[in-house]
């Protein structure tokens, strides 16, 4: 199992990093030879094998994850200033605050993160491959024909995943199998390369780490031990009143 509570995942650091990135774009340009044959074979599958996927497809949408997290700290971050009068309830409402914020920023900064790179490649996607082949890039100036690298919905997915595994680890392998097959998803509904799957799932993990990172600097939410691990603090007036409330 992944140790989650480490600075930065797979023994990344400060140090090492010119060494994973450089063997992270060897990865990207070994799996561009198999890009074309990965995608045109998975969209070739009956219709009974991609119907599912096309199902699983939506967990990738950031608006499942963005809206309800950007209401909740809305709502709990107003009342917790208006509620002047320190109680267990003020507590709860800030650490409600705190963990909502956390989501909402780690799959929104992610999700913002990635529609900039879209538009920076420019990849042509799998639906244009007839015209353009998989290698045809508009820099910049694009639509969503050619906002294929990296891919959005692996991105959600994957920071989505990593985001419980911060907060509630027994639930990590589930979220990160449902990441998984809606990196796969992408390619099989044809909108995406496996190449853009992986640089979406590199993103949504890195990204999440580095806003775990400084919410822990900040000693919101979380805590940087000594031995250079982060530690999820915990929001122990809020599960009380959760308790309670289940009682």
């Amino acid at each position: 199992m992944v140790d989650l509570s480490k600075r930065w995942p797979l023994g990344l650091d400060r140090r090492n990093w010119p060494d994973y990135l450089a063997f992270f774009i060897l990865a990207l340009f070994i799996l561009l030879f198999f890009d074309v044959y990965a995608s045109r074979s998975a969209i070739a599958w009956a219709v009974e094998w991609r119907q599912p996927f096309q199902f699983v497809t939506h967990f990738g949408l950031s608006d499942w994850v963005l809206i309800p997290s950007g209401i909740i700290f809305l709502l709990s971050f107003a009342t917790y200033r208006l509620w002047k009068r320190t109680s267990r309830w003020r507590r709860a409402l800030y650490e409600l605050a705190l963990l909502s914020g956390f989501v909402f920023a780690a799959v929104g900064g992610t999700g913002i993160l990635v529609n900039l790179l879209k538009r920076l490649f420019g990849r042509g996607r799998p639906t244009v491959f007839e015209e353009f082949g998989a290698f045809d890039f508009q820099y910049l100036l694009n639509d969503w024909t050619f906002q294929s690298f990296p891919s959005g919905h692996s991105t959600t997915a994957m920071a989505t995943a990593v985001v419980v595994g911060f907060v509630a680890p027994r639930f990590f392998r589930l979220f990160l199998i449902i990441a998984l097959v809606t990196g796969v998803s992408r390619v099989v509904v044809g909108d995406h390369y496996p190449t853009d799957v992986l640089a979406g799932f590199a993103l949504g993990a890195i990204g999440t780490y580095a806003v775990r990172n400084y919410f822990a600097r900040r000693r919101w939410l979380f805590k940087a031990m000594p031995d250079g691990r982060v530690r999820f603090r915990g929001v122990p007036a809020l599960r009380r009143l959760v308790q309670r409330a289940l009682a």
